[in-house]
C-alpha cells in the first residue's frame, strides 16, 4: 500500500528523486514513462515530467478516447482487458512502464504486450514494492526489471 508516501509530501518527494536517479542513471534516453491504471498514474506523471518526457496511460478497457489496441490477461479470479491509444508511441520510441506494486505480473505483461505491438522499445518496467514469493518478474522474461522494494 503506498497510501502513506502518497499522504507524505516530502516522501512522495524521497520516492520521485530516487526513481529519477535510477532512470537517468540507467538510460540516457527515454521518450515516454507509461504508466499503469490506476496507481502508475500517480508515480509516472511527476516522474516524467522530472525527466522531462512525455507520459502515456495504459488502461482498463473502454476509458481512452480514440483508435486503441488491447489485450486481454488472466487475473487470479478472472480476465481483464487493458488498452493503449494506437498512436500512442512511434515504432523504436524507448518507453520505461510504472506502477506501484508487482504481484503475479499479469498486469505489467499484458502492458508489455501492448508496447510492443506498438514496435516500442521497453526499457524497462519499474515498479515501488514487489512481492517476490508469487514470482510476477519471472514472468516478464526478457523485458528488464526494477523495484525499490522487495518482500518475501
Amino acid at each position: 500500500d503506498i497510501s502513506p508516501l502518497l499522504k507524505d509530501p516530502e516522501a512522495f518527494r524521497t520516492l520521485i528523486d530516487l526513481l529519477e536517479d535510477h532512470l537517468r542513471a540507467s538510460f540516457p534516453k527515454i521518450d515516454f514513462i507509461a504508466g499503469l491504471d490506476s496507481r502508475g498514474f500517480l508515480i509516472g506523471p511527476p516522474l516524467a515530467q522530472r525527466l522531462g518526457v512525455g507520459f502515456v496511460p495504459i488502461r482498463k478497457r473502454g476509458k481512452l478516447p480514440g483508435p486503441t489496441e488491447s489485450v486481454s490477461y488472466a487475473l487470479e479470479y478472472g480476465k481483464a482487458e487493458l488498452e493503449i491509444q494506437s498512436d500512442a508511441v512511434e515504432p523504436g520510441q524507448k518507453v520505461v512502464v510504472v506502477d506501484d506494486l508487482l504481484a503475479t505480473g499479469g498486469t505489467m505483461c499484458a502492458a508489455c504486450e501492448l508496447l510492443k505491438r506498438l514496435r516500442a522499445e521497453i526499457l524497462e518496467c519499474l515498479v515501488i514494492i514487489e512481492l517476490k514469493l508469487l514470482k510476477g518478474s519471472e514472468k516478464l522474461h526478457s523485458v528488464p526489471f526494477y523495484s525499490l522494494l522487495q518482500y518475501d
